[in-house]
């Protein structure tokens, strides 16, 4: 329907019953959930009606989507994912590409593209959707709104269709920054920080450089920021890869397999490998009995994905896993105690719909280099909208340690502001 920008799969009302539901902590507010949430009574569709054909009505309802409606908040339907929860563009054979609201001739990023759009386009306050490779950082930045990735296992994945369970992630998208945390104090079972100021912002300028942030000025934008709010003794530009590449020895194993000509960093471009191959194999292990029995039609993108996945060797896995824990012992070391890094959310703004395929993949290729460091540290990230500029949405992350969520939004809302403020400034400053 033109109304709703295509987000939804089926639209409904649901609320619980409460004769104290003025107290309840989101009452009024209302939210849409993605199709990979567990409800009780509905087909789970994971994006694809082969899997929908397959699958009876859930008999338990997600912890989630239940804490949410425990809390008050009014839930106005299912909406539409990239299949199998496997692209970040938001693309959906079967059910239809939602509209960006923000930039109608891109894709609205995926794979919770239906949830970001039912936010970015007010038809829902908040919606909830997952992220294992980047599903709700890279919808949020392409829609120009909030997204949040808890850190790795602190909201419960049960009652969820896995993709890669040591990536998967309960998240969730706001349009400001009170309601983003109103949801956090909901689902996240963890104790108040509200005093906790950080020690350091990392906010180191390879990254930067990479991603050309010259052209919406995120690196100066991100730096007044932080002197503004905390001090130039907060700030810490410290290049990032000699870092990795210094704590990280297993890293140097994929150097010289992974060489090319992309613009990405090299210690990227290798944790984006062996982010890959970790959820790949997983992904083999949840669903190849599935998809070699029912033989499902899949989209463009996301058959040649998963005929990929069937036949990956993993000979190097061994490896991978001792990246993944070497990284996540340096970044906590880098970080510190209340530690924040910052980096753009995404490498530019999103393709345009009619992009070519293949370059689409060299664009998708690209987008992935930034969201791995979160995954395979299972840190929490907050993607922050800077507004919109050259007629383009802009975003930045902010990271912390796993289990410092409520820290995080602390900070991003001590900070969103003086970041939005400043990226006015800097942007009318060059017109």
């Amino acid at each position: 329907m033109e109304d709703d920008f295509g987000a939804f799969m089926e639209k409904f009302e649901l609320k619980l019953s409460s004769t104290i539901r003025s107290t309840l902590p989101l009452q009024g507010l209302t939210f849409a959930v993605k199709d990979i949430f567990d409800m009780e009574g509905f087909v789970t569709g994971f994006g694809n009606p082969d899997w929908a054909r397959t699958h009876a009505p859930a008999k338990l309802t997600s912890f989630a989507v239940l804490a949410i409606l425990n809390a008050g908040a009014t839930c106005l339907g299912r909406t539409i994912m990239d299949e199998m929860a496997f692209s970040v563009n938001g693309k959906n054979k079967h059910y239809g590409t939602p509209t960006n609201p923000c930039v109608p001739d891109r894709v609205p990023g995926g794979s919770s593209s239906g949830s970001a759009v039912a936010v970015a386009a007010k038809i829902v306050d908040f919606s909830l959707g997952t992220d294992t490779g980047g599903s709700i950082r890279v919808p949020a930045a392409y829609c120009g709104i909030f997204g949040f990735r808890p850190s790795h296992g602190i909201v419960s994945t049960e009652n969820i269709i896995p993709m890669a369970q040591s990536f998967d992630t309960v998240g969730w998208f706001a349009r400001d920054i009170h309601t983003l945390t109103s949801i956090g104090d909901v689902l996240l079972q963890l104790p108040l920080e509200k005093n906790k100021q950080p020690t350091s912002i990392l906010i180191p300028r390879d990254i930067f450089q990479m991603c050309n942030s010259s052209r919406d000025q995120m690196y100066q934008i991100m730096n007044a920021s932080v002197e503004i709010i905390y001090g130039t003794q907060m700030i810490d530009n410290e290049n990032l890869e000699g870092y990795i590449c210094n704590k990280v020895p297993n890293i140097q194993k994929f150097y010289n397999k992974l060489q090319g000509k992309e613009e990405t960093l090299q210690f990227l471009k290798v944790l984006e490998h062996v982010s890959r191959l970790l959820q790949r194999i997983e992904i083999k292990n949840n669903h190849e009995e599935w998809i070699k029995t029912t033989n499902p039609d899949f989209g463009p993108g996301i058959k040649e994905r998963v005929a990929s996945v069937l036949n990956e060797d993993f000979n190097d896995i061994d490896i991978c896993y001792a990246i993944r824990a070497e990284l996540r012992a340096a970044l906590s070391n880098l970080l510190g105690e209340n530690g924040i890094l910052a980096i753009p959310t995404v490498y530019g703004p999103p393709p345009k719909l009619d992009m070519a395929a293949s370059e689409l993949n060299n664009f998708r290729a690209r987008a992935f280099s930034l969201l791995p460091i979160a995954g395979l540290t299972g840190f929490c990230q907050i993607s922050i909208p800077l507004g919109m500029h050259k007629n383009e949405p802009v975003s930045i992350s902010l990271l912390a340690k796993h289990g410092s969520d409520k820290f995080l939004l602390n900070v991003a809302q001590e900070l969103y502001a003086t970041l939005t403020e400043q990226a006015r400034t800097a942007w009318n400053s060059n017109q």
